[in-house]
């Protein structure tokens, strides 16, 4: 009989962690932990992370809908196959995109025998390394100064700006800055829709002189018009990142990416509902010749693991937007870890598990 219980985690940010969406310092997630009856030595474990402001799930029903789970669960015959985990979590995941998330994590664990070996790939087998951007936390200028200056000394080739949370004119000196440093690096900003349709390009247009690989959701979401207008006349490739959140079905995904028309989308799995989720979208983008990558969305090192796994399974990875399992005062010990700027996968790392303790 399948078994499913959960422990709530506040996770503790090492500074007050700024977006777009205000200022985080703590994280609240929800570890899973799934068995059958049969094999009690055998269990697999995921993470619910949702995010405030971003996820279409309703957050505060959380606790309520795991322990409704915790009951229903008994009901549901146990996964064998990747194909039956996916049908589950999306049966018992349905309208929690995160929890469907979780669920998909801990059930993949599970049918490996609890491993913490979610995705077969040469990520996996040390074969291989994944190449990710440095980040550059919103806030104030020095703040913001002295970030860039530490990511190009620690020798990152590509680094993402938050923008949109200062007065342009500051924003603007800032890629400036970092434009002066390095003529070389790759430059990505996201703008978390911060920009008004209305002079949206006269920015874009003005950012464009730094060489700007990419700026993820220049405006809200919603607005298709006016993004798809902004990916046919700006000088900097667009990336969807927000509009790609709460749509769901194979033809609401081709339907937006052929209205919009962008160069990239932006992939997270904990807000997009999993990686079944995020694997059709990466098939519709590339029929399309529409780049991605993924990024995390500070889940902990756990979620992180889960996450690198599944983007080591593709060839020929552009950089990546994996955190670096640094964000937490109270993370877990984890086989992924950063070396040589690149995510990699250390076998002889202990994973530290919620349920340890």
């Amino acid at each position: 009989m399948l078994r499913l219980e959960y422990k709530p985690y506040t996770l503790n940010f090492k500074f007050n962690a700024r977006t777009s969406r205000g200022t985080m310092k703590t994280r609240e997630v929800w570890f899973l932990r799934v068995w059958d009856t049969s094999s009690l030595s055998i269990s697999g474990i995921g993470e619910v992370a949702p995010l405030y402001g971003l996820s279409t799930d309703s957050i505060g029903e959380i606790p309520q809908r795991l322990r409704e789970l915790v009951s229903e669960i008994e009901y549901h015959k146990t996964p064998t196959s990747v194909p039956e985990v996916y049908a589950l979590a999306k049966t018992l995941g349905n309208l929690f995109p995160a929890i469907r998330m979780g669920l998909e994590m801990a059930f993949l664990d599970f049918i490996q025998k609890g491993r913490r070996q979610w995705f077969n790939s040469p990520f996996l087998q040390n074969k291989m390394q994944i190449k990710t951007n440095a980040l550059v936390w919103m806030g104030d200028e020095v703040f913001m100064r002295d970030q860039i200056q530490e990511k190009v000394n620690l020798g990152f080739d590509c680094v993402k700006l938050k923008i949109g949370a200062l007065d342009f004119k500051k924003e603007l000196e800032l890629v400036a800055f970092l434009r002066k440093i390095s003529s070389k690096i790759i430059i990505r900003l996201d703008a978390n829709g911060a920009f008004e349709p209305f002079d949206a390009l006269k920015k874009l247009n003005e950012l464009s002189e730094f060489n700007i690989h990419s700026i993820e959701q220049p405006i809200q979401k919603g607005k298709l018009k006016a993004m798809n207008d902004l990916c046919q006349l700006s000088k900097i490739p667009i990336a969807l990142d927000e509009e790609l959140i709460g749509i769901e079905g194979d033809g609401e995904k081709k339907t937006l990416l052929d209205q919009i028309k962008p160069a990239y989308i932006v992939l997270k799995p904990s807000l997009l509902g999993g990686f079944m989720e995020s694997n059709q979208w990466i098939k519709w983008a590339e029929d399309r010749n529409i780049g991605w990558w993924v990024t995390s969305a500070l889940e902990s090192n756990l979620g992180l693991n889960a996450i690198s796994q599944f983007v080591g399974q593709y060839p020929n990875l552009s950089y990546q937007g994996l955190g670096t399992g640094a964000l937490y005062h109270n993370n877990f010990a984890s086989r992924v870890s950063l070396t040589d700027l690149k995510m990699s996968y250390i076998e002889t790392n202990y994973d530290e598990l919620p349920f340890d303790n």
